[in-house]
């Protein structure tokens, strides 16, 4: 499996159509040495400061200014003071849209027969596991806080 990090310009494109196309592809997280790698199955867009389900509707602060900065950088804010979620800032500078990713299903490295030669020795796949639903599970799995808010995904 080759991993080819998204570049800026998928990010600078309408909200909408980043978080539709955000669906299927994986999200990798190195921690130490360890991979963590799941496929994305549910985002939530927020398309700009008319959006009243954004964080940005009520304008610039400090906790949003990375809404308003340059698209496909890390947007990791607490809900209730003590749980991360986890967006990607879309569009162009100044126009505040990010993507909510909401949910992956995780990828676990497995064993199983060749299906091709039924005397062959066993082959490593990925198989899929559990679907990690909501955005609060999904932090946690992947080990996400506030230490990556403002990093370019794209770098």
């Amino acid at each position: 499996m080759r991993n080819i990090k998204l570049t800026r310009y998928f990010f600078n494109r309408p909200t909408l159509l980043v978080a539709r196309e955000l669906l299927g592809k994986f999200l990798i997280r190195r921690v130490g040495h360890r991979v963590i790698a799941g496929i994305i199955t549910e985002t939530e867009a927020y398309c700009g400061p008319n959006d009243l389900a954004s964080h940005a509707s009520r304008g610039k602060t400090k906790r949003t200014e990375i809404m308003f900065g340059p698209p496909g950088h890390a947007y990791v804010y607490l809900i209730y003071g003590m749980y991360h979620c986890f967006n990607i800032v879309t569009e162009r500078e100044n126009y505040p849209a990010a993507v909510l990713i909401r949910a992956v299903s995780v990828e676990r490295l497995g064993f199983s027969k060749n299906l091709r030669s039924p005397n062959s020795l066993r082959t490593t796949h990925y198989e899929l596991q559990p679907i990690i639903n909501g955005p609060v599970k999904l932090c946690r799995y992947f080990q996400i806080d506030r230490a990556l808010k403002q990093e370019d995904l794209t770098a």
